[in-house]
């Protein structure tokens, strides 16, 4: 196995880093207005954020990674998780949610009606292994699965691959050699500004401020943008994936840490309101995509919010007409369900930029 990205060591791409000591991070919260930044940067400024993979320090797996991990024959595991899981620090299990986020970053400028642009610069693994569960009766098929117990956390491990393609393996029944490879394409299934007041909010369910949202293809290139709820964004990020379907069925994907190195932009509300119009939650674009999404309890009032929101976006963008908008939409653009484990599930839309030619 390939050595592990322990705290301070390894490539560090940018000057501005935050590793994930247990003063540094929240844990089952996202946080608030009042939270105290542990860092204030610059519109433009990139930051390296270590993050901490949720799995194997949770209570119902111990808390405990150095014994759950050694349990599957890791010799290394990270210095962070283990500091977190034993530093005492108060949640309440079942109560909170399982994921680990960042403090606030505060951003210079920044204010209600603007929007933060978050991309994905970079994002290293940390470990050369993950964890895929299936708990407490949760996923797509609660009461089908887990068979038999209320807990199961699958171990799956990663391959080099010529060219540094990075793969994940695992085995057809317990007990045997992999022999199944999947590619890997890590993400951060969580990446948010604060909301308002003083309460933190869950970490499960996303929302306007972004947090879990869980898409699969915000992958490094991608910049996410998210409505700023309060002065600064304080912008926070976590969940470490290596590997996701779409829907997330199971309840988690392939959840391991990452090193992720993200750039801070800020749109302005007016120049915000001209490029994409009037938008309430968040909204990604890579390269080729544009990529609105849709929020809701009920999956099928997920996906009607996100059509919404993809002729809105197409109307301020482009100027097309919403009947039309809605018509191209139903001939030319996948629609693709984020997760739908999340409490508050999710939809997003593929929009192809090369359709609509030279148009802004």
């Amino acid at each position: 196995m390939r050595p592990a990205l322990q705290p301070g060591t390894g490539p560090i791409r940018s000057a501005a880093y935050l590793p994930a000591e247990p003063d540094s991070v929240l844990w089952g919260r996202l946080p608030c207005a009042t939270d105290a930044a542990v860092l204030t940067v610059d519109p433009g400024t990139q930051v390296t954020f270590d993050t901490i993979s949720h799995e194997g320090i949770l209570e119902d797996q111990g808390r405990d990674p150095a014994r759950f991990f050694g349990g599957h024959g890791v010799a290394e595991v990270l210095d962070d998780a283990i500091a977190l899981a034993g530093s005492g620090y108060q949640r309440t299990f079942g109560v909170d949610g399982p994921h680990v986020v960042s403090r606030p970053v505060h951003v210079t400028g920044a204010e209600p009606g603007d929007l933060l642009a978050m991309t994905l610069v970079e994002a290293l693994p940390r470990v050369p292994y993950g964890v895929i569960s299936n708990r407490h009766g949760k996923g797509a098929l609660p009461g089908e699965y887990p068979v038999g117990g209320a807990t199961v956390s699958v171990f799956a491990s990663v391959a080099d691959e010529p060219g540094d393609e990075l793969h994940g393996l695992l085995p057809l029944r317990e007990g045997e050699e992999p022999s199944v490879r999947f590619p890997l394409a890590p993400f951060l299934g969580i990446m948010g500004v604060a909301v308002t007041g003083d309460q933190r909010p869950h970490s499960v369910p996303p929302g306007p401020h972004g947090g879990n949202i869980d898409i699969n293809r915000l992958v490094a290139g991608t910049t996410l943008y998210l409505p700023v709820q309060v002065a600064g964004a304080l912008a926070y990020v976590g969940d470490p994936h290596f590997a996701q379907g779409g829907g997330e069925v199971s309840l988690t994907a392939m959840e391991a840490s990452l090193r992720a190195t993200i750039q801070l932009d800020l749109v302005k509300q007016d120049e915000a309101v001209a490029r994409f119009g009037e938008i309430a939650g968040p909204l990604a674009e890579t390269s080729e995509l544009l990529i609105p999404t849709g929020l809701d309890e009920d999956l099928d009032v997920a996906v009607a919010n996100c059509v919404r929101n993809a002729i809105a976006l197409l109307g301020a963008r482009y100027g097309m007409a919403p009947h039309l908008a809605y018509a191209y939409l139903s001939a030319a653009t996948d629609f693709e369900i984020s997760q739908v484990v999340d409490v508050v599930k999710g939809a997003h839309a593929c929009i192809r930029k090369s359709d609509f030619g030279s148009l802004r």
